[in-house]
């Protein structure tokens, strides 16, 4: 994928979309084929780069007493005498699962974790992800790991032929929206087992517009 394409497909979206009261987002489709995503060992996740971040995202820690210096990078820490009260008090966790991108957990409290936040985080795919680098052992520094999940999106694909993800905000610089676009679509082709082959289409869309194909 070549930036002329991206930019002429991003002029298009800009020219031929009805124009809103609000900034809108903009989305990144990208279309599968010749992949059976059923199976297990094609479903995707994926937690990609993103270049230039259109939002601040949240990081928040979930650990020991032990760790208070090693995470104060993070938005926020939850230390582990404080675990019980999210788990008496589903309303308390579900606003923590909305205002919160990625967990970090401390490894051996991972039980504790589970017991306290999982029936929110679980089913919202944001309990704390090894492969993302949230799983951390006893007394390591938070901060590359918050750093880096400050340019993260997770792409999930598990029964459907697509990924879709934001990658940006309407008025967004189109040189940067392109780099967003093309650092995902690498990821994302990478990932797949027969890389170009397995990609049917790449499309971009505003929140209300129909999607734009990326040549």
């Amino acid at each position: 994928m070549e930036q002329k394409q991206v930019l002429e497909a991003l002029n298009k979206l800009n020219g031929t979309s009805p124009k809103r009261k609000f900034k809108q987002a903009i989305d990144l489709i990208i279309t599968f084929k010749d992949i059976d995503m059923k199976k297990t060992e094609n479903q995707l996740t994926l937690f990609a780069n993103i270049p230039n971040p259109a939002k601040d995202v949240k990081i928040c820690a979930l650990v020991g007493p032990e760790m208070k210096e090693e995470s104060k990078s993070a938005d926020r820490v939850i230390f582990l005498d404080e675990f019980e009260q999210f788990k008496n008090d589903k309303k308390l966790t579900k606003k923590l699962s909305t205002e919160f991108d990625f967990f970090i957990a401390q490894s051996n409290l991972m039980a504790q974790v589970a017991a306290a936040f999982g029936r929110t985080l679980g089913p919202k795919g944001k309990m704390p992800n090894p492969k993302a680098g949230c799983v951390v052992l006893p007394k390591t520094n938070l901060k590359p790991i918050v750093e880096k999940l400050k340019k993260s999106i997770r792409l999930v694909s598990r029964n459907t032929l697509m990924v879709q993800c934001s990658i940006g905000k309407e008025g967004m610089d189109e040189a940067k929206l392109a780099e967003n676009i093309i650092s995902i679509y690498n990821q994302v082709l990478h990932s797949m087992p027969q890389e170009k082959n397995n990609i049917k289409e790449v499309m971009i869309k505003f929140t209300m517009s129909k999607p734009v194909k990326v040549e």
